[in-house]
Order: C-alpha cells, then structure tokens, then sequence
C-alpha cells in the first residue's frame, strides 16, 4: 500500500526509521538503548513490539511520535525526514499527526471525560463546537454514553483507559501509538480494550503500534517485532502458540 508524502509523491511505507541510535547517561556509564534500529510500517497496519522490561519499548515508541530525538538516524513519515525538522513542527506533527495513548491515562483530573477527549482537538485549533460533537461520538463508540460528564476519579481503570484512546484519536492521526495500554487493566477489559482498537483499525484504516509485554495481546496485532539489544528483529506469530 502507498500513501503520499507532504509534496504528494508517493511512498511505499507511512513511515521508515533507519539506523536510530539513542543513548541515556548515568553517573558511571552510557546505556544505548537503540543501537541501529529498523522499522518500517504501512498505512493502516496493527504492529506488536515486545521485549524485555527496559530494553528501551518505551524510547523507541517516543522517537517515533516525535517526543524524542534519535542521536542518529532518519525517520521519514510520508516520505518527510521528521528528524531535521525543528521543535515547532515537531509540536504541530506530534499534535496532528500522531495520537498516544499511555499506560497511566495521563488524564486530568479535574476535567470531566468529555473535555479530556477534547484537548487534543482544541489545541489543533478545532471550533469547540465541533471538539464536543467529535469527542460525544467518540465516547459513544466506547461505551462511555453514561460517563461523558465523570471525572477521571470515577471511573474504573477500563473506562479510563477507554477514554485515553478516545483522546488519542480525536485528530483522526495518521498514527496510533501506545505504549502497554493495557498494562493495568485485568484480562477481560484488556481484551475488550484491544477489540476496540482493532474495530477502529478496520475502521479507520489508521496505522496502530501497540508496545506490550503480553504475547497474548501482541498476537492479536497483524505483525509483531522484537527489540533486542537496541534492535528491531521481526517475530513469528506462531511463535505464541
């Protein structure tokens, strides 16, 4: 499948990261965390990461989305180098471009579910009208019709949960990446959350990147890798089996 770039031209991938290195510092050492990783992902793919607790899952989904700069290498999303890109391109790309969801929520607390849905589209300068009206359906699709107007603090981890993805697609990005969405969440509402994700996907077509520890959830997606070593290296489904 090809998508175009900002100039129009076609390009076989939505996006294509090469050779990414990144590295954190502590008193006494360097520990690289990406040494030369790979990825590409096509437009409208479900991609599982796994890997080890702390081999860098995390980093690597923020360099991705642009929160984070590689030390080296290039990440071209529709064929645009996002890496020579300056702060505030970045801000407007992570914002338009890009939905997160993360593993704590990240809501706040003393908004209601409906205006942390609508955050992300009022920063993109969305009539507040239209923010609400998107958000309402949004929250609709997630079973959340009773909850739009509870706070963080009284819903369950599911419904929380529930609304941190309705936020992460309210621009209607070209990328969903989320870093162990179900990560606190039991078996029932994890899988419920995934179904979601994925009727989204057919949906919208929208590329999803999922980090997880969970084989079982990371089965679910239509591809899988691995980080090793600072390295992305494909993995086989059947594998899990």
């Amino acid at each position: 499948m090809s998508d175009l770039n900002f100039n129009g031209i076609a390009t076989p991938h939505l996006l294509e990261a090469t050779n990414l290195h990144k590295s954190f510092k502590t008193s006494s050492q360097v520990i690289n965390v990406l040494s030369g990783a790979n990825l590409k992902l096509k437009a409208g793919e479900m991609l599982g990461i796994i890997g080890a607790s702390g081999v860098g899952k995390s980093t690597l989904l923020h360099v991705l989305g642009g929160l984070d700069r590689p030390e080296t290498g290039q990440i071209l999303f529709k064929g645009e180098d996002i890496c020579s890109k300056e702060d505030i391109y970045l801000e407007k790309f992570r914002n338009q471009r890009v939905g997160f969801v993360f593993q704590f929520f990240n809501l706040l607390s003393d908004f209601t579910a409906l205006e942390n849905t609508m955050f992300p589209a009022l920063i993109a300068r969305v009539e507040k009208k239209e923010a609400r009206r998107t958000a309402e359906e949004l929250l609709v699709q997630m079973g959340l019709k009773d909850r739009l107007n509870h706070k963080p603090s009284e819903l369950s981890g599911g419904e929380s949960q529930r609304v941190a993805l309705a936020r992460g697609f309210i621009n209607k990005p070209d990328l969903i990446l989320a870093d162990e969405p179900t990560g606190n969440l039991d078996q029932k509402a994890s899988d419920s959350l995934i179904e979601l994700i994925k009727s989204l996907n057919d949906k919208l077509q929208q590329t999803v990147v999922i980090v997880t520890h969970s084989q079982r959830i990371a089965s679910k997606m239509n591809r899988v890798v691995e980080l090793v070593n600072g390295v992305v290296i494909p993995v086989e489904k059947s594998a899990f089996i």
